[in-house]
């Protein structure tokens, strides 16, 4: 049974860096893809990054691109999302996703295990 378990959330200010983890467990992690979404308060869980099973391919929302980076350590099954220059519009419960097939999408349909979520509230 796949796990994900995320962490690293908190309250920051704008502009302010925070990273986020997830740790994963019960199958091979180094062969799958894995994503971050989010979700705000009264709006649909979105996409924020991707990264492929080798971490050699990344992909990121337009919203974040520039500001998060993702990356991943197959050797310690986990998955990172350093965030920096935080706004308000990035609060949300932040979870990390990996799908069941060896499949890259960004698409949160397409993912099938789900961490239990992180809250990142960022101040003004």
């Amino acid at each position: 049974q796949v796990q994900l378990v995320e962490s690293g959330g908190g309250l920051v200010q704008a502009g302010d860096s925070l990273r986020l983890s997830c740790a994963a467990s019960g199958r091979t992690f180094s062969g799958y893809a894995m994503g971050w979404f989010r979700q705000a308060p009264g709006k649909e869980r979105e996409f924020v990054a991707a990264i492929s099973w080798s971490g050699g391919m990344t992909y990121y929302a337009d919203s974040v691109k520039g500001r998060f980076t993702i990356s991943r350590d197959n050797a310690k099954n986990m998955v990172y999302l350093q965030m920096t220059s935080l706004k308000p519009e990035d609060t949300a419960i932040y979870y990390c996703a990996t799908p069941k097939r060896q499949v890259w999408s960004y698409i949160p349909s397409e993912y099938d295990y789900w961490g239990q979520g992180t809250q990142v509230t960022v101040s003004s």
